[in-house]
C-alpha cells in the first residue's frame, strides 16, 4: 500500500474523532477504542519492519529514492509574487534510522493505553488527547517536509499540556506550565531557523523555495548567497550562521532529550503527570529529540555539528553523571526513575557526538532500548502508586514476599536499565562508549577519557537501582500503612501483565539478538556517517 504511513499516522485521529462524537453512555468503551486502535498500528509496523529493505540501495538519509513508502503530495502552493512561489508538501517517507521509532511508538503507546485503566475521570476527554497525541508522535518520525514536522512537532505540545494539568497530582499545573514554556522556547527559535532555511534552499525541479528536508541536506542547492549557504559564510552576531542555527535547533531537541542544563522540567513533569503520560513522555517524548538531533541538526548542519562535537560530548557525560548522581539522591521512586532517564539519555548524545559508526549506532538501539525499559519502570511505579497511593523508597520493605510477581518484573526493568549483559541497555551503551573512545582514532573529534567518564555512569546506574532494591524489595516486610497497605498491594494483574511481558521480551530480545534492530538500521547509519564526515 502506498499510503499505509498516512494510514499509520491518522487512524489515532479517526479513532480521537469516533470517540469525541460518541455520547458519554459510551465511556466505558472509550479505552477498548484506544486499545484496538494501538494494536492495529502495532501490527501495521510490524508488517512495516518484516518487509522492510535494509540493502544499501535503500538507505535513505538524504537521497530521497532511496527511502520506503514515500508518499508525496502538493499540499500548499501559494504565489508570493517576486519571491516566487511557497511550496509545501505532505511529505512522508522511512529509513532506517526511523523506523524502528515507529514499532516502539506503537509498544509504548499500547502500553500507555493499558496504563490508562486507572484514569476514572473525563475518559471523553482523556482518551482523545492520548490518541492525539498519537497521531503527533507518528507524524514526526514520518515527516521530510520540515514544515510538516514542525507541525506535527508542535501538536505533541498541547496534548501532553492538558493530559498533565487536567489529570496530574497536586502540583499539575506548575508542572504543565514549565514543561510548555520549556518546550515552547525552543520551538519559537527554531521555527526562525525553518524560515531561513526555506529561503536558502532552491528545488531544482522547480526552481522555487523548499521545506523539503532533504534537500536541505545538499549544499548544492543553497542559494550562493543565502545566509545558511556553505560558501558565503554569513555570520550573525559575529557567529556563523550555520553554526549558530545548528546551537538554536540542538537546543530545541535537546529540551526534548533533555540534557543537562535543560532537563528541570523532566522530573516535575513525570511526578506530577499520570503513569500513561509518564510512559508517554519517558519512551517517545525524549527520542523525538534524539531522532530530531540526527535528522535535522546533524544532517542539515553537519559541517557545525563536527565543529561542536567535543562540546557535545561533554554534554552527553556531563549528563550521563549529573542525572546519576541526583537518582542517587532521591527518596520517591518516580523522580528516582526519571532522573535516571536524564541520564541514560546522556549515552545518546555522547554516541552521536563520537560521529563513528559504532557509536550513532549505539545511540539509535538506547533510544530504543530506554524507551521501552522507561516505559516499563513507570508502569510498574504507576502500579505500585495506584495501589497505596505512596512512592517513597522509605515507606517500603519487604515487597518481594507481598508481591513475587511484581519484584519479579522489577527486577528484570533494574537488571536491565543498569547494563547487564543479556539486556539491551549493555549492547546500547557499549556501543555507544566503543564509540567514543574510538573517535580519537577515527575522526579525531573526542578524547578518550569522555568515553571513561561515560562508563563512570554505568557504575552509579547499578548503585542506585541495585540500592533501591535492596531497600524496598528485601528484607522482612515493613509497610507505612501496615495491615491496610498489606490488604491492598495485590500482586500483577493479567491487564498489567500484558502490558509489562512484551517490554521485558523487548528489553532480552535485543540484548541476545540486537541484529533485530542493528540489521535494519545499518545500511542508514553508513550513509548518514558518510553524509556527516564528507
Amino acid at each position: 500500500m502506498n499510503n499505509i504511513l498516512s494510514i499509520l499516522i491518522f487512524l489515532p485521529l479517526i479513532a480521537a474523532l469516533a470517540i469525541i462524537i460518541l455520547p458519554s453512555g459510551f465511556r466505558e468503551r472509550f479505552k477498548y477504542i484506544a486499545l484496538a486502535t494501538t494494536i492495529a498500528q502495532f501490527l501495521i509496523t510490524l508488517s512495516i519492519y518484516l518487509n522492510f529493505h535494509s540493502t544499501a540501495a535503500f538507505a535513505g538519509v538524504n537521497k530521497e529514492s532511496q527511502f520506503q513508502l514515500l508518499e508525496k503530495i502538493s499540499w500548499i502552493r501559494l504565489d508570493l509574487g517576486s519571491i516566487g512561489k511557497l511550496e509545501i508538501d505532505y511529505h512522508l517517507g522511512i529509513d532506517g534510522m526511523s523506523m524502528p521509532f515507529l514499532m516502539l511508538s506503537a509498544l509504548v503507546m499500547f502500553v500507555a493505553t493499558l496504563a490508562s485503566w486507572e484514569i476514572k475521570t473525563n475518559l471523553k476527554a482523556f482518551f482523545a488527547l492520548l490518541l492525539l497525541l498519537n497521531t503527533a508522535v507518528m507524524g514526526v518520525f514520518c515527516s521530510l517536509d520540515f514544515f510538516l514536522f514542525y507541525i506535527f512537532y508542535e501538536l505533541m505540545l498541547l496534548p501532553l499540556y492538558f493530559l498533565i494539568g487536567m489529570w496530574g497530582g497536586a502540583r499539575r499545573e506548575y508542572a504543565a506550565i514549565k514543561f510548555f514554556l520549556y518546550t515552547l522556547f525552543g520551538s519559537v527559535f527554531m521555527l526562525l531557523i525553518i524560515i531561513g532555511l526555506y529561503f536558502s534552499v532552491l528545488n531544482p525541479a522547480t526552481g522555487n523555495h523548499t521545506f523539503n528536508m532533504i534537500l536541505m541536506m545538499d549544499p548544492g542547492n543553497y542559494l550562493g548567497n543565502s545566509i545558511f549557504s556553505t560558501t558565503a559564510n554569513q555570520s550573525l552576531l559575529g557567529i556563523s550562521a550555520r553554526l549558530l542555527a545548528f546551537i538554536v535547533l540542538f537546543i530545541a531537541f535537546a529540551i526534548k532529550v533533555p540534557i543537562v542544563p535543560f532537563h528541570t522540567w523532566l522530573p516535575d513533569a513525570h511526578v506530577e503527570a499520570p503513569t500513561p503520560v509518564s510512559i508517554i513522555l519517558a519512551g517517545l517524548l525524549l527520542k523525538v529529540g534524539g531522532y530530531g538531533i540526527l535528522r535535522v541538526c546533524y544532517s542539515i548542519f553537519p559541517d557545525a555539528a563536527m565543529q561542536s562535537a567535543w562540546w557535545l560530548g561533554l554534554i552527553g557525560v556531563v549528563s550521563i553523571i549529573y542525572g546519576a548522581l541526583n537518582a542517587l539522591a532521591q527518596t520517591d521512586l518516580k523522580r528516582l526513575i526519571a532522573y535516571s532517564s536524564i541520564s541514560h539519555m546522556g549515552f545518546v548524545i555522547l554516541g552521536i557526538a563520537s560521529g563513528t559508526t559504532e557509536g550513532v549506532s549505539g545511540a539509535l538501539l538506547q533510544m530504543i532500548s530506554h524507551g521501552g525499559l522507561s516505559a516499563m519502570l513507570f508502569f510498574l511505579v504507576g502500579m505500585l502508586y495506584n495501589r497505596v497511593h505512596d512512592r517513597e523508597i522509605a515507606h517500603f520493605r519487604g515487597l518481594a514476599l507481598v508481591m513475587p510477581q511484581f519484584t519479579a518484573f522489577v527486577m528484570i526493568a533494574f537488571f536491565a536499565s543498569l547494563g547487564l549483559p543479556g539486556f539491551s541497555a549493555f549492547m546500547a551503551e557499549a556501543f555507544s562508549l566503543i564509540g567514543a573512545f574510538t573517535s580519537q582514532e577515527v575522526n579525531g573529534l573526542l578524547p578518550r577519557w569522555m568515553a571513561i567518564g561515560g562508563s563512570v555512569g554505568i557504575l552509579l546506574s547499578a548503585a542506585y537501582f541495585l540500592w533501591t532494591l535492596q531497600r524496598m524489595f528485601f528484607g522482612m516486610t515493613r509497610l507505612k500503612g501496615g495491615n491496610e497497605w498489606l490488604s491492598r498491594l495485590n500482586d500483577v494483574s493479567i491487564r498489567e501483565k500484558l502490558a509489562l511481558v512484551p517490554l521485558a521480551v523487548l528489553a532480552l530480545a535485543l540484548g541476545i539478538f540486537p541484529s533485530l534492530i542493528f540489521s535494519k538500521m545499518n545500511a542508514s547509519v553508513l550513509a548518514f556517517i558518510e553524509m556527516i564526515s564528507g
